[in-house]
């Protein structure tokens, strides 16, 4: 889905990504890198296939935009360096565009790891009038793309079905992006009036509030 913000071009991905068109970028959050094999070495019976989607999902963003440039939100590993991080040292090693990571709160691995392979780790980062970090920040003058809270929506249907589903969740000056990994969780919001939310269902972004 293309939404305007700031008079610039942006493109909602039902992998939970977006590209900002104008310049080329690929923005994600929250991917928790390492964080399936981090529950299987503590006995969480998850299926070992699932390493590999995080990496298939990123593959198939950039096959489809073909970005110049990538910025991770924070959280992009999970915890300490594990078998993961071997085949996102692979990863990195056929895809050439710029890269950069906002650090989360997650993101404990010695930077030096992330320069070795081409990625410039950064607190936040300022884009003409857009401000990129990990937790939701407000400053003047700046529309403002974070991660962190991996937010989620309930659908109710006609009955008393309803679904939890991850979405983007917009403010006046702020959009939230979903957690872009596999078993990260969803924290459900409670949209106001003035906020609108892009659901992700399945392959298709749906637009359930729009401001006013």
């Amino acid at each position: 889905m293309k939404i305007q913000i700031k008079n610039e071009n942006f493109i909602l991905h039902p992998t939970g990504a977006v590209f900002w068109e104008a310049k080329k970028m690929i923005i994600i959050s929250d991917v928790h890198l390492g964080k399936v094999t981090h529950f299987r070495k503590h006995g969480i019976a998850i299926p070992q296939s699932a390493v590999s989607e995080n990496f298939k999902k990123i593959t198939e963003v950039l096959d489809y935009f073909l970005p110049e440039k990538i910025i991770f939100l924070g959280d992009l590993f999970h915890s300490a360096k594990n078998v993961e991080w071997d085949l996102f040292e692979e990863w990195i090693s056929n895809h050439n565009q710029e890269k950069y990571l906002v650090a989360g709160n997650h993101d404990i691995i010695d930077q030096k790891h992330y320069y070795e392979i081409g990625i410039l780790v950064i607190d936040s980062l300022e884009m003409d009038h857009f401000l990129f970090t990990h937790h939701p920040t407000e400053k003047e003058g700046f529309f403002n793309f974070s991660g962190h809270i991996h937010p989620g929506i309930i659908v109710r249907g006609m009955g008393l079905q309803s679904l939890k589903l991850k979405c983007f969740f917009q403010k006046s000056n702020q959009i939230i992006l979903p957690a872009f990994g596999e078993f990260t969780g969803k924290f459900i919001m409670k949209p106001e009036s003035d906020h609108t939310v892009f659901a992700i269902a399945g392959d298709e972004i749906i637009l359930i509030n729009k401001n006013n």
